[in-house]
């Protein structure tokens, strides 16, 4: 599956817009990860554990994207996009939506 924050591919023409496809998970903090973090805090620094996290959802939620437009008979999405927002205190959603498009040479 072909993926672009763009809206066109260079080497493609796109045959058929499908439309809207999205994908998104939803994740707290862990207790484990929130007392090692306030620990870096003190020396500051990166806190892995919760880069890791973000890369695990970000790309969960870009894998269910990818899904819905498979199951729609998409050959691309264009114009991907990411997004978050708070639900809950220590909890937040990833989004990431495009538009599924079929293409041709």
């Amino acid at each position: 599956m072909l993926t672009t924050t763009q809206d066109k591919f260079e080497d493609f023409e796109i045959e058929k817009t499908i439309g809207l496809v999205r994908g998104n998970t939803i994740r707290t903090k862990n207790i484990g990860y929130d007392l090692v973090a306030s620990l870096r805090t003190i020396v500051g620094g990166e806190i892995p554990e919760y880069t890791k996290m973000m890369n695990e959802s970000r790309e969960e939620a870009f894998k269910r994207m990818i899904q819905e437009a498979q199951m729609l008979g998409a050959d691309a999405v264009v114009g991907l996009r990411f997004g978050t927002s708070s639900v809950l205190p220590g909890s937040a959603e990833f989004l990431c939506y495009g538009t599924a498009v079929t293409l041709k040479k």
